[in-house]
């Protein structure tokens, strides 16, 4: 069967209007109520210019066959997460390409619960429903529309997080690059005693500061200067669906959202003592350390969203982390939360009262890594195989990719879903000088 290129592993993503349209979104509308069975669908958007069309494309497509759809208007992917559950909906859609260009937009689904659905678990069968013209017929009476603002009771769900009396006034240098973080921000400072220093406050669709996605090397100095300019004691990043953000110390340093994982268990694992916490395979010595230390019990999972929810849900763990900063947590609907890892590591700060590259540099000091290194390569599942035989006498692990154990270094290797790209990730036990030989060693074995 042909594919339609916008289906992706976990969502639908692509150019608009050539991989994805008005009349795709349409068409999304009358299949995907279908696959789950729903009358009710909670529908939001991020800021993009195409986001308001494909928005109204969906919403035709839904209420024609018959469903009631929600509209929260413009909003961050975890209040679509949120308002699912919470307005008692079959579904949600939220109409987004997080930090990809401007020309880009996409979808995320869930069902009830906030149950992700990605291209195994019914995404698949929505593209074949829409090929094959499989599309739910007019009903006899079309669903209705009803636009509702959730900001308020998402703000207040927050609350169940986090104790603002706990929070010292701190100045916190706050970046929401444009997209669409701002309104929650602004929506969130009357209820916390910090001073707010905004950067690229307001949603513009041009992204005139570039494409919300800190994780680009060139897009943290706004951020940098910001907390050096104004001696804040926290900055933080979110990308343009604000489903993820990204922090920064007192001095400007960025901080690898391997080290954020290891802070958030050990927050989470004050409040809910013994309990379990889900952690990707690619960097884990200090995930495995903070949750011993604080009487959790780590468990580890396959990289990805879909994985990770599920194994949350399977061993009813409080809280789940990658380093790719994509945080979850079991009271929020076993869901990503750009805006939770904000209110917890500002309590955290708080309650050590140290300051932020304190709580960090043990860790990075303990176990110093490579972060994440990509690199194109014709034959990504050649590459790790040649790799794998190199590294054969070090204790090997294939849950995702390959992780190869040694006393005193580690690294994990993987392919990317989408591109020939191979994804490196190494650490070391106490050494930057091993951890950097290691990193170069392996580089040259993956790019020669």
């Amino acid at each position: 069967m042909e594919k339609l290129k916008s289906f992706k592993a976990y969502d639908i993503r692509g150019k608009v209007p050539a991989e994805l349209n008005t009349d795709l979104a349409y068409k999304i509308g009358k299949t995907y109520p279908v696959l789950i069975n729903a009358q009710k669908i909670v529908v939001g958007h991020d800021t993009r210019k195409s986001s308001t069309e494909i928005s109204d494309a969906l919403i035709k497509g839904l209420t024609e066959s018959g469903v009631d759809v929600i509209d929260i208007g413009l909003c961050g992917t975890e209040m679509v997460y949120y308002a699912t559950p919470a307005l008692d909906a079959d579904g949600g859609i939220m109409i987004t390409a997080s930090h990809n260009p401007p020309e880009y937009n996409g979808m995320k689904f869930v069902k009830k619960g906030s149950v992700p659905v990605g291209y195994d678990s019914g995404l698949r069968e929505m593209e074949r429903m829409i090929l094959t013209n499989e599309l739910a017929p007019k009903a006899s009476v079309s669903g209705k529309v009803t636009k509702q603002d959730v900001m308020d009771s998402f703000i207040n769900n927050l609350k169940r997080f986090y104790d603002p009396n706990k929070i010292k006034n701190y100045n916190v240098v706050v970046n929401a690059g444009n997209g669409c973080a701002g309104l929650a921000l602004n929506a969130l400072e009357k209820n916390l005693p910090i001073k707010m220093i905004k950067v690229f406050n307001e949603p513009d669709s041009n992204f005139p500061n570039g494409v919300p996605n800190p994780l680009l090397v060139e897009n943290r100095k706004p951020t940098i200067d910001a907390v050096l300019n104004n001696k804040a004691n926290l900055g933080v990043a979110w990308d343009g669906d604000y489903d993820r953000c990204f922090f920064f110390d007192e001095k400007g340093n960025f901080i690898e959202g391997y080290y954020i994982v290891g802070l958030l268990a050990k927050s989470i694992l004050k409040n809910n003592p013994g309990g379990k916490i889900v952690h990707d395979p690619r960097l884990t010595w200090n995930t495995l350390e903070v949750v011993k230390k604080y009487g959790g019990e780590a468990v580890v999972s396959k990289s990805g969203h879909a994985f990770i929810k599920q194994k949350m849900r399977e061993v009813n763990s409080v809280y789940g982390g990658e380093m790719s900063a994509h945080h979850y947590f079991r009271d929020n609907a076993y869901s990503d939360s750009g805006m939770i890892p904000f209110v917890l590591i500002l309590q955290l700060m708080s309650e050590e009262n140290k300051p932020f590259s304190q709580l960090v540099e043990e860790m990075i000091a303990a176990y110093p890594c490579s972060g994440e290194i990509n690199s194109e390569i014709a034959d990504p599942a050649g590459k790790i195989k040649e790799i794998e035989q190199k590294y054969s006498d070090g204790k090997i692990d294939k849950l995702d990719g390959l992780s190869v154990e040694y006393s005193d270094w580690r690294f994990n290797l993987r392919m990317s879903n989408t591109e020939p790209i191979i994804r490196l990730n190494v650490e070391s036990k106490g050494s930057v000088k091993l951890m950097e030989e290691k990193t170069k060693e392996l580089l040259d074995l993956i790019r020669n």
